[in-house]
């Protein structure tokens, strides 16, 4: 016998000395009778798409209380997902990716021309409108650029083709005061981010920069925003919304609405807690009507929605 088969003899033999401890009796285990297993998966949650105009980190950390909210109030099952770039939240809208999107007003309009969208509420802002502005910014030692006139032949960074404070709105404003994009050095994109806005502007890498009301406070832990002006803001357009997928049910539609129009930012800390970290204060009942001032902008500055 080879010293092979004998060192697997000995190791089989203390396996079987083992597995039955002192006073243990063996068990008799019988395979006659057996009882099926059936996987039962979990039910599907709905998923919640913040549009990234922010890093991940910084969505997740405005959104993540609301997002557990609303699953607390309404008994649905509600995870929030991130896109990567604006484009990234249409196309996974459209591929029944997001169910409830919170998104600005030009790309609500996408949405629900191409794919069904649907609003259910806006926010109202910090400042209690239910309404936001986009703002055109320098660095304030550039003293070539004081007036919209000025911009002219400038490098100007937006932040996304997308974008509705961001470039939309002050594109209009442009529009109005007699500059077209071919009136520019150039136009660039700044990625989908806001910060990456006010930092290239901010390191001189761009002359003017467009950005949605509020966003200097994103970046004040990271540069002197004193640094920062504002040549001008634009007209009012209606407020960032909340859509649905048109294949979410009317009863789970009402569930979410009613508990967003539930929150009261004034008299309720845990709600104030929640809205606070959101960057607003509470919301509206909204419909798709309410996003016509948008289709007629998009027309004006010849911007397809389609």
């Amino acid at each position: 016998m080879s010293k092979k088969i004998i060192y697997l003899f000995i190791i089989l033999i203390v396996f079987m000395f083992s597995a039955c401890g002192e006073g243990e009796k063996a068990v008799k285990v019988s395979l006659d009778k057996r009882e099926d297993i059936t996987y039962r998966p979990q039910g599907a949650a709905l998923t919640y798409a913040y549009l990234p105009q922010y890093s991940h980190t910084e969505s997740f950390r405005r959104h993540h209380r609301l997002v557990e909210y609303l699953s607390e109030q309404t008994g649905l099952s509600i995870r929030q997902v991130f896109p990567d770039t604006f484009d990234d939240h249409i196309n996974m809208f459209a591929q029944g990716k997001i169910d409830i999107s919170y998104s600005n007003p030009f790309v609500y309009v996408k949405l629900a021309n191409r794919f069904g969208a649907e609003a259910m509420a806006r926010i109202i802002e910090t400042d209690g409108k239910a309404e936001f502005r986009g703002q055109i910014i320098a660095r304030k030692d550039n003293q070539e650029i004081q007036t919209i006139e000025d911009c002219r032949d400038k490098s100007w960074v937006a932040v996304d083709p997308s974008s509705a404070g961001g470039y939309l709105f002050p594109l209009g404003h442009f529009v109005d005061h007699g500059l077209t994009p071919n009136d520019f050095q150039e136009v660039v994109f700044a990625g989908g981010r806001q910060e990456n806005v006010i930092l290239g502007v901010y390191a001189g890498l761009h002359d003017i920069g467009t950005i949605r009301e509020g966003s200097l406070s994103v970046v004040e832990d990271k540069i002197d925003v004193n640094q920062i002006k504002i040549i001008d803001n634009t007209r009012w357009y209606p407020g960032w919304v909340y859509a649905h997928s048109p294949r979410l049910s009317e009863d789970v539609v009402t569930l979410i609405r009613d508990a967003m129009l539930k929150l009261d930012h004034e008299h309720d800390p845990e709600h104030r807690a929640i809205l606070d970290a959101a960057r607003f204060i509470g919301f509206v009942p909204s419909d798709d009507q309410d996003f016509d001032p948008i289709r007629e902008l998009s027309e004006k500055t010849g911007l397809d929605l389609d």
